[in-house]
């Protein structure tokens, strides 16, 4: 049904893709107020990605390892600039290639290669687990990494396992700009104008709390949760909520951590459990 969310109020705060998740809720009838959280920006050192890209190209990795689709495109644009694309890209085919999650897949598929595996659910500890079954031993393993996380529990575990890892940080947060924007939201969700918020990464959780924090707005956050449907899309975003206290109203049937499935668990949760707010 095309109405399937007509008259709610659904807060999404944009990162990456969340362009393609307003436009998926709006056809299904939704009034979504979009927040802006941060930037992203290329690593403001570009020396080290070109290094890692020429290491690539140079000596093929045996492993790759992409915990990001964003961080392939940031990889992939600067290799365009230096004039390396095409090179980079038929290295890469010429290595392993795993994934967190769909997403870095659907980036792979950009450059007409594919994922050899994929994580069962898109989290580090499952990623950890995809490649501990695998004999790692002597290998060179390209290892994208992303901003505002602490890697080490995945490159010790790829170090143990006796694999050469190669780390690449390709891209940045700006987490300051939007700061506003954040504010004036915790704000609706305080006075009852948002039905229900949707989460679809985990750093959206982080960014909301310290943001909140940053202006004495915790207090005010958490009242507006209360009185606001959370919708999680996975087990990284239930967790990074549950860390902070807070709970998961609406998750996707299990491993259908996509957009569309959320969005038919928010659509099923709303006409259940939450009139409209008022226009």
């Amino acid at each position: 049904m095309a109405d399937r969310l007509n008259g709610y109020r659904i807060l999404i705060l944009e990162t990456r893709e969340e362009a393609q998740f307003s436009k998926l809720l709006v056809e299904q009838g939704a009034d979504v107020v979009q927040c802006p959280m941060f930037t992203i920006h290329d690593a403001p050192d570009p020396a080290p990605v070109e290094a890692w890209i020429r290491r690539a190209i140079d000596q093929p990795l045996d492993d790759l390892v992409l915990m990001t689709g964003e961080g392939l495109r940031r990889i992939m644009k600067l290799a365009r600039t230096r004039g390396l694309d095409q090179a980079l890209v038929a290295a890469l085919a010429k290595s392993r290639k795993f994934t967190r999650g769909p997403k870095p897949g659907k980036a792979l598929r950009e450059i007409s290669l594919d994922a050899q595996q994929t994580t069962e659910k898109p989290t580090t500890e499952g990623v950890i687990e995809m490649l501990g079954r695998l004999d790692l031993k002597g290998r060179r393993v390209g290892l994208q990494l992303y901003p505002d996380k602490d890697h080490s529990a995945l490159t010790g575990a790829l170090a143990a396992q006796g694999a050469d890892v190669d780390t690449v940080l390709p891209y940045a947060y700006d987490s300051k700009a939007a700061d506003a924007n954040i504010v004036a939201a915790i704000d609706d969700m305080a006075e009852g104008r948002i039905d229900s918020i949707a989460l679809t990464n985990l750093g959206q959780v982080r960014r909301l709390v310290e943001a909140a924090k940053a202006h004495g707005s915790e207090a005010k956050l958490r009242a507006g949760l209360e009185r606001t449907l959370i919708a999680s899309v996975g087990p990284a975003v239930s967790g990074e909520l549950a860390a902070h206290g807070l709970r998961t109203d609406i998750a996707p049937a299990e491993d259908h951590y996509f957009m569309r499935p959320l969005i038919s668990a928010m659509a099923a949760a709303l006409a259940e459990k939450r009139p409209k707010v008022a226009g």
